[in-house]
């Protein structure tokens, strides 16, 4: 068995009864959805067309939501269904971002992931999903296509159809006849809509959308509906947007009464002087070729926590290849009260990393069950095990090294030492880069695809760890480690602002989705962010500092070392933030 469903656009009349039997049957909260309707409008006034496109979950046959899951609460049957479990569910939000089709959200009541499950009660008792049976003029087909004799497998080999997104290799089981690149793909539209019919537009994190400048400059229009009688007719009022954008404000749907009305005096032939409805006075400035008019938004599911977590990881990593470093290549300095401060904030760093992963779950109670019920394909469920592991190691290595430093005489000691450090360089690596697997599992955010996210991350974690051990040596001892500290900052830093300017924004991007992303950073919303915090901040006064510092010698501005580390790692948040967030605000539906 294989089930799928089958959308007839040809004759969706755009009712929302199948959003709302789904509501009912599958008792779905007020402000999500796993059915909905979405309108959108083609053409130029008079010559428009609006189309109706059921959106849900497609039921993929390679389906990005089960593997990124860390404990299989989202699965695959054995009917091609992909199901949820809400009991298991941690809440990580992870499959949200797998998701390419915007199909799954966080049930406020459970706080769990939910989704459309193809009613998988009714199914299994021989009846059809709710939205099939409601739908007024049976656009809904659904059904087993591996079954010739089945109603969908017949339609599927008579029409043409088309799917979303095929490109993300998902095959999804959700098929359109008569699908319109507007409605299928929201990258199509020449801009975001202003208004909805049945509802405000919501930004990515569900705010009211204005524009800019606010209403103030819209232009009035009125639309005058002549009823055929000289003495009345209706005056509709309201605004037209402005050339830039604009929604129309609260005179909208007023009506007002105009007694005495002429009828209209015939004008040049062939120029429209009115009708049953005309527009007066007429400019239709910004009027739009292609909208969407009614539609479910989606709030972004990833926030702050998410860039402060991988900055965090970062610096606990990074401290501890820097420690180990010490260990291997400087031997007894290594237990010096500086490098043990390294570790320490190693530490420190480390439990950060874990607290905002546990804090930022709808369910971190339920933390535990990645390790009780690993699902081993999800890189959610291999960070964190990668991470635990690096914790365990790392701080049995700063524990032998206080031993150490307290002149405490331990059989094996050193051996212990340079063991643990040699273990410590592979997990710290891992640590610092299963996050670049963990973002290409989340196929709904095409710029986190970067195949140089590994190596960019590695960065990352050498960087926060010269900015620490420079920090922290800035007045300790001007020997080994501590001394090279300066120049692996300083290359870093080179490195990092090459693979930033030249790796992840000099190279042409692989879809519309990433090249929006990219370009929302660098000359977008988050410009001012990326190039005033990450560049300038974070990358070029630190490197100015470093100069300076290394053009002085030891004699002078000690200072300069531990404000450029100390400026890297705020740049680098800066970074992460705009890298994490711009992709999130791309529509997928």
């Amino acid at each position: 068995m294989n089930y799928g469903f089958v959308i007839d656009t040809r004759s969706c009349i755009g009712c929302h009864a199948c959003s709302t039997a789904c509501k009912s049957e599958n008792e779905v909260p007020l402000g999500v959805n796993r059915t909905w309707v979405k309108y959108t409008e083609t053409g130029r006034f008079p010559d428009t067309r609006r189309a109706f496109q059921v959106t849900r979950c497609n039921h993929c046959a390679n389906p990005p939501c089960v593997r990124i899951c860390p404990v299989t609460a989202m699965y695959q049957r054995h009917d091609g269904i992909v199901e949820f479990d809400s009991s298991v569910c941690i809440g990580c939000k992870a499959c949200l971002q797998a998701c390419p089709y915007d199909a799954i959200y966080i049930d406020p009541d459970s706080g769990t992931a939910a989704k459309c499950h193809f009613c998988g009660h009714r199914v299994e008792n021989g009846l059809e999903p709710a939205c099939v049976v409601v739908c007024p003029t049976h656009s809904i087909i659904a059904g087993d296509m591996d079954d010739p004799k089945s109603e969908i497998a017949r339609v599927l080999a008579r029409n043409d159809t088309t799917v979303r997104k095929p490109e993300q290799g998902t095959s999804p089981k959700l098929f359109y006849i008569n699908g319109t690149d507007v409605a299928m793909h929201p990258t199509a539209l020449e801009r975001e809509p202003d208004g909805l019919m049945f509802g405000d537009v919501l930004d990515a994190h569900g705010h009211n959308h204005a524009p800019e400048g606010g209403y103030a400059d819209a232009k009035f229009y009125e639309v005058r509906l002549n009823l055929g009688d000289e003495s009345a007719s209706l005056v509709l009022e309201g605004r037209l947007p402005p050339p830039g954008g604009g929604a129309p404000d609260g005179r909208r749907g007023a009506m007002a009464a105009d007694s005495g009305t002429a009828i209209r005096t015939p004008g040049e032939q062939g120029v429209p002087g009115g009708g049953p409805i005309q527009i007066q006075p007429g400019t239709m400035a910004g009027h739009m070729v292609s909208q969407v008019s009614n539609t479910v938004f989606h709030k972004v599911p990833w926030h702050w926590q998410v860039p402060a977590y991988t900055v965090a990881k970062s610096i606990g990593t990074g401290a501890f290849l820097m420690l180990a470093a010490a260990v291997l290549g400087f031997g007894k300095e290594a237990a010096d009260l500086p490098f043990l401060l390294v570790g320490l904030i190693g530490v420190l760093a480390t439990l950060v990393t874990t607290a905002l992963l546990v804090g930022d779950l709808e369910r971190p109670e339920r933390f535990l069950r990645i390790l009780t019920r690993p699902q081993w394909k999800s890189w959610l469920t291999r960070g964190a095990f990668l991470l635990i592991g690096f914790s365990v190691v790392s701080t049995l290595l700063l524990g032998s090294l206080m031993v150490a430093w307290l002149q405490v005489r331990v059989p094996g000691g050193e051996a212990v030492e340079l063991g643990l450090a040699v273990l410590t360089v592979p997990l710290a690596i891992g640590a610092a880069i299963y996050t670049a697997f963990l973002f290409a599992q989340c196929e709904g955010r095409d710029l986190w695809q970067s195949p140089l996210l590994p190596a960019h991350l590695l960065v990352h974690s050498l960087m926060m760890g010269g900015a620490v051990v420079g920090v922290v040596t800035t007045f300790g001892p001007g020997s080994g480690l501590g001394a090279v500290a300066p120049a692996v900052l300083a290359v870093t830093l080179v490195v990092d602002l090459f693979l930033i300017l030249a790796g992840e924004f000099g190279i042409a991007h692989a879809s519309e989705a990433a090249a929006k992303a990219a370009r929302a950073i660098s000359h977008g919303k988050y410009a001012q962010q990326f190039w005033g915090g990450a560049i300038f901040t974070g990358h070029l006064v630190p490197l100015v500092l470093l100069a300076v510092a290394a053009s002085n010698g030891s004699d002078g501005s000690p200072w300069a070392v531990a404000i450029a580390g100390i400026l890297a790692a705020i740049g680098l948040y800066c970074y992460e933030h705009a890298f994490v967030m711009a992709p999130q605000e791309i529509p997928n539906s």
